[in-house]
């Protein structure tokens, strides 16, 4: 039961970040008509603290000492404020009558909400680790997050504009702050925190970049995993265009198409649970690659929309992996740094992580604009008036540019040592400062 109730921390994750992410500037540019240019001016500031905070935060968790432990204090202090902040993003007292006054306020609620969600999530995240030492245990309780995480998700992407057409987004703000605010509040029951490695002293912050960043195990890892989450975002930033342009599909069926592959995920999670937990992280993660390289070829030929179903609901078998092995290789790698270290740093391996993986959303509206300029895309004309080079080019950004991604981040993998016997090694020794 304590398991459940800690992972029932992922359902408030996806439902707030999602929430944000999908309608933030939608409500602030196409509801209350705020500035384009200038809420794209907050977004660029946005996006260099959303990269530096991670880390930062991970680092101060590490090294916070108090009586409670590192994490839990943070939990407790900063949910509420991270829900009352979630409420009032989607109640300003500002209009398009003042836009400085507005876009002024989006910029300090958005800065304040992302700092809040942060803290909160990086500390909830870093507990993981800690709590569970063993492969079976962290496969299972990773699946449990995810399979809790989903339905979160889904609520995110599809609720709101439902409940904001009924009762307004002020009120749909504070029907999912209460909600997720209170499910955070929840989670503290399922937490077991020692508070010994609290008490450790920390290693300064030149300390903590130098092994972290040269960390062979680490480097390995974030790059196979940044390459990775990239043909997420690719993928799903694509799949609009080529469900309009190349299966010629409505938005009903858009949603249709996107909300199929989560589904499907969510059943095969236990399935990979199984695998993870027979076969190793490593070995585990490198054949739901394969598949999810195999299985996106056919964004190459497919042509109707059932067919884009079929497909979509396939890709669920390359990505219900990798959404539970990601932070178990995180958690292997925070195992191996304490042999080297003396210390557990699971928020600073966190939120490295996070820093390297946004650089992700960067990489693809690079070679997302570059594939839709040189195909000759054009916004202006109606869907059955885009040239062949279009179509082929929404064709390239759910099939070749991931797989191409996805083939490099296996190669980069091979060279990831946490495997086999000296995984094995690695988990005795631990087990062993664990036990003194």
């Amino acid at each position: 039961m304590k398991d459940f109730v800690y992972s029932l921390g992922s359902f408030s994750s996806a439902l707030l970040s999602n929430t944000v992410s999908t309608f933030a500037i939608f409500y602030y540019v196409d509801v209350l008509k705020a500035p384009p240019h200038m809420i794209s001016i907050v977004m660029i500031l946005y996006g260099l603290w959303n990269a530096i905070n991670d880390p930062l935060f991970g680092y101060l968790s590490d090294i916070t000492k108090t009586r409670w432990g590192r994490r839990k204090p943070y939990i407790i202090w900063f949910s509420l404020p991270l829900a009352l902040v979630f409420a009032l993003f989607w109640a300003p007292p500002f209009d398009s009558i003042k836009p400085t006054a507005l876009v002024l306020y989006y910029l300090l609620m958005i800065f304040l909400f992302d700092s809040f969600y942060t803290i909160v999530i990086l500390n909830w995240t870093a507990l993981f680790p800690e709590m569970y030492p063993t492969l079976k245990e962290r496969a299972k309780v990773s699946a449990l997050r995810q399979a809790l995480g989903i339905p979160g998700l889904l609520l995110g992407i599809a609720l709101p504009p439902i409940l904001a057409a009924k009762l307004g987004w002020d009120k749909m703000g504070m029907i999912f702050a209460f909600v997720g605010g209170l499910i955070l509040y929840l989670t503290l029951l399922g937490i077991r925190e020692n508070p010994r490695y609290s008490q450790k002293q920390g290693l300064n912050v030149i300390e903590a970049m130098k092994f972290t960043f040269f960390n062979k195990s680490f480097l390995t890892y974030v790059i196979a995993s940044f390459l990775l989450q990239f043909t997420y975002t690719a993928l799903l930033a694509a799949l609009p265009f080529y469900a309009k342009y190349v299966l010629k599909i409505n938005e009903s069926q858009t949603s249709l198409l996107l909300a199929s592959i989560f589904v499907v995920t969510f059943f095969l999670i236990p399935l990979w649970q199984r695998i993870t937990a027979s076969l190793g992280a490593k070995r585990t993660l490198m054949i739901s690659m394969i598949l999810w390289a195999v299985l996106l070829s056919g964004f190459a030929f497919i042509r109707t929309f059932i067919q884009g179903i079929i497909l979509a609901s396939s890709l669920a078998l390359g990505l219900a992996g990798p959404l539970i092995i990601l932070d178990i290789m995180i958690a292997d790698i925070a195992d191996e740094d304490q042999l080297k270290t003396g210390q557990r740093r699971e928020g600073m391996y966190f939120g490295a992580n996070a820093l390297v993986i946004r650089l992700g959303i960067s990489l693809n509206s690079l070679v997302m604009g570059l594939v839709l300029s040189l195909s000759g895309y054009n916004a202006n004309l109606p869907v059955d008036a885009q040239p062949n080079s279009a179509i082929i080019g929404f064709r390239m950004l759910c099939s070749l540019v991931p797989i191409v991604a996805t083939a490099i981040a296996l190669l980069v993998l091979r060279y990831y040592p946490l495997d086999g016997d000296y995984l094995r090694q690695v988990k005795e020794k631990v087990q062993l400062v664990r036990s003194e």
